[in-house]
């Protein structure tokens, strides 16, 4: 009974008593080896998931910049008349969204890459801008929401001609349209080409709201761009348009005739 295994305990041999002490020592040193062991190895596991986190972000990102990609050759397959130099944003305007818009933003192409002042740039959705200061190995992209900007457009179903103007903090504003053109929120407004600033058939932007007034000549609509500004990070400039005037012919000027 109960009294018997005390008995049986408290008289238990020294041999017997020490051998059991040694198997629990020994049990409580294996099991505090196998914490260590298992936290080493939770740790080296979890640095295996933080290193293929990494590699799937870094592979997210590749993604992405390759869909870029495919969308600006898609669009240069598209329009094989263009010549074309792809560029990447290298400084922008952050923070105030309407300093953004309208400040320039800078790209990696340059004097030495063949740009000039006044090529237009695109990306695969539609008008950037045009180039606007020249350096050596950087441009500055004069951005169609600036309130510099004058862009010859026109609608692409009711071909109603107008001026797109930027505005301060503010949707572009498609003037000079004709009163007796009946135009609708929604119509895409296309490059009309005319003023030979920019190609003709360039998407710009979407009709958003149409502005009318009889006391004025003119009805006016503002217009949503199809770039998305805030997100645009590689672009492509158009390096053949104004094309290249011929020379003029200088012919060497002939004496009077002789009295």
């Amino acid at each position: 009974g109960p009294v018997n295994d005390a008995i049986h305990t408290a008289i238990k041999p020294p041999a017997i008593f020490f051998a059991e002490a040694k198997r629990a020592i020994s049990s409580s040193v294996a099991t505090v080896r196998e914490i260590g062991e298992l936290r080493q190895r939770n740790l080296e596991l979890q640095a295996r998931v933080n290193q293929l986190t990494v590699e799937n972000l870094r592979l997210a990102e590749v993604e992405t910049e390759n869909a870029q990609l495919r969308a600006l050759l898609d669009f240069a397959q598209t329009n094989p008349s263009f010549d074309i130099r792809g560029g990447q944003i290298i400084a922008r305007a952050i923070g105030d969204s309407a300093n953004f818009l309208t400040h320039p933003i800078q790209i990696d192409l340059g004097e030495v890459h063949g740009i000039r002042q006044g090529m237009p740039v695109v990306t695969d959705r539609g008008l950037v801008g045009r180039i606007f200061n020249v350096y050596p190995r950087s441009s500055d992209i004069l951005l169609i929401t600036d309130p510099r900007s004058d862009v010859n457009v026109m609608t692409q179903a009711s071909r109603a001609h107008g001026v797109l103007r930027g505005r301060v903090g503010q949707l572009p504003v498609m003037e000079l349209i004709s009163p007796q053109v009946e135009i609708s929120e929604g119509e895409i407004i296309i490059t009309s080409g005319l003023g030979g600033h920019f190609p003709k058939g360039l998407v710009v932007g979407q009709v958003v709201e149409v502005i009318r007034n009889d006391n004025l000549m003119f009805q006016s609509a503002v217009i949503r761009p199809t770039v998305d500004f805030d997100r645009m990070e590689l672009v492509l400039v158009i390096t053949n348009f104004p094309p290249e005037e011929p020379e003029a012919t200088t012919s060497t000027p002939q004496a009077p005739p002789s009295p």
